[in-house]
């Protein structure tokens, strides 16, 4: 395996995280696709292993779109760009948790009409090589279900912090005026894309009891 630092070799914080603070090996092997650097630090599973695809996906992306029933404006759908986690770094649970605040329309969205999605994209991965975003080799997963607010002294809420937390160190400095609370995406379906021929079938349940061992170590570069 093979650690990704970005060009300037500035310290990846999810990819040191995991290696306990320490300069991971392989640090200085610099890679990019298209100019743009490869930030995943396992690599990509085959397109037909349907669930263990999809963990891959989730688990080595951090942002993606987040998506409401807006209140302020006639029940439009609202995407919102948000950060997320679903463990500690390569150990992801499958389920996002997000940390918002109700000074952003996403959260006080979600307290009235907890229906939401989130959309992620392969490209953040830079695993895409030339392939626009939208060519279906370039995968993208929706995982759709309610947004809820977490209990805040649940077992739950402890494990959720320090997902966020490790995978976006920023979080522990944002302003406790905001009031910034957990949230995680209960998922009931999900939309996936990774090859032709439209989606592939994948339930909820196949997607969350994948066994990460899993992971074929077989990345794709190619334009």
């Amino acid at each position: 395996m093979c650690w990704i630092s970005f060009p300037d070799c500035r310290p990846n914080p999810v990819v040191w995280a995991a290696n306990g603070g320490e300069k991971p090996l392989g640090c200085d092997c610099l890679e990019s696709v298209n100019g743009r650097p490869l930030l995943l630090s396992v690599d990509r599973p085959r397109p037909d292993d349907v669930a263990v695809f999809a963990r891959w996906l989730v688990c080595q992306n951090s942002w993606g779109v987040l998506s409401t029933i807006s209140t302020n404006w006639g029940g439009a759908p609202f995407g919102n760009v948000v950060s997320f986690s679903d463990g500690l770094p390569d150990k992801g649970k499958g389920i996002p948790y997000f940390y918002l605040t109700t000074l952003d329309p996403t959260a006080s969205n979600a307290l009235k009409d907890q229906r939401s999605s989130l959309t992620i994209s392969e490209y953040n991965l830079g695993t895409c090589g030339k392939k626009d975003p939208e060519n279906p080799t370039c995968a993208k997963i929706t995982l759709l279900g309610k947004l809820k607010l977490l209990d805040g002294d649940s077992e739950e809420v402890e494990f959720a912090q320090t997902a966020l937390f490790t995978k976006h160190p920023e979080m522990k400095g944002w302003p406790k005026s905001h009031k910034f609370q957990i949230f995680k995406l209960d998922i009931e379906n999900i939309f996936m894309i990774n090859w032709f021929g439209g989606a592939k079938p994948l339930t909820v349940d196949q997607y969350l009891h994948t066994k990460m061992d899993k992971l074929v170590l077989v990345a794709d570069t190619t334009s």
